[in-house]
């Protein structure tokens, strides 16, 4: 992989709901000064951005919320109609603090399912896109026909990790380059340790990105990754590990055996 690349912001006037993303990321591009799409290019797009422009913004005043979302509420300390959306955007409620609800969605952990309110209209929220995956395809499919560029496309969220202090960017769609590489290690290593390395590259790429987007005041949600090499090809899909494959997960799931709880599941 070559080492040698560069991670160039791209600003946008506010998206709106059924703005169209390509659109905007061409003429993100050229009031950038940049040169055109290159083959290799890699995109990175917040999915804030996506989500909006599909349409996925929920008024809370169009929520009822249920039951079990006013007893999540109640001991979590939200708004019971925001509980409700995180049930209906989660596969699973693990637990929560205060303000938030630890879930589990399209087989990763996360907070409140992955909602955003920081650029969402007064009164509403912005789940995450339906598909990522599909969304990253089909920008760079569009891109593809009106630029004749091959690129990878990334739909990146902020995300904390396990005893980290901050956030940084993951992949949560991908497309046109593998979004985790493995990495052979050398015939002692491997006889030894008996595991081959696996790179995730479309999560270090998004955090790259992170590091001069901003869909604030900054209003960048864009970044142009450039020179890093990558093959194009028709790849779409972020893997995800399985869950008695974590050893996060595994731990303090024991944990809460032990104790006699009930796996941190409610």
């Amino acid at each position: 992989m070559n080492r040698c690349y560069t991670v160039t912001g791209l600003a946008s006037d506010l998206i709106l709901s059924g703005d169209d993303i390509t659109d905007r990321l061409l003429n993100a591009l050229e009031n950038a000064g940049g040169d055109p799409f290159r083959d290799g290019d890699i995109l990175v797009l917040a999915e804030s951005m996506v989500a909006t422009a599909e349409g996925r913004i929920v008024s809370l005043d169009t929520i009822t919320p249920s039951s079990r979302a006013c007893e999540l509420a109640a001991k979590y300390n939200m708004d019971p109609r925001e509980a409700e959306i995180v049930l209906q955007e989660s596969d699973e409620i693990i637990g929560g603090i205060p303000g938030f609800l630890l879930c589990m969605k399209g087989g990763t952990l996360l907070p409140n399912a992955g909602m955003d309110n920081s650029n969402a209209p007064q009164g509403c929220l912005v789940p995450l896109p339906a598909d990522p995956d599909a969304s990253a395809e089909r920008i760079r499919m569009e891109i593809r026909k009106r630029s004749r560029a091959e690129v990878g496309v990334i739909i990146a969220d902020s995300r904390v990790h396990p005893m980290r202090s901050g956030c940084c960017g993951i992949a949560i769609g991908c497309a046109g380059i593998p979004a985790v590489l493995d990495t052979h290690l050398s015939k002692d290593s491997a006889i030894n340790h008996g595991f081959r390395a696996r790179i995730a590259v479309a999560d270090c790429i998004a955090s790259a990105a992170e590091l001069v987007m901003g869909e604030s005041d900054e209003g960048i949600p864009f970044a142009l990754v450039r020179g890093l090499g990558l093959p194009v090809s028709n790849c779409t899909g972020v893997p995800v590990a399985d869950v008695n494959d974590c050893i996060y997960v595994q731990v303090f799931s024991g944990r809460c055996r032990n104790r006699g709880g009930n796996n941190g599941r409610m």
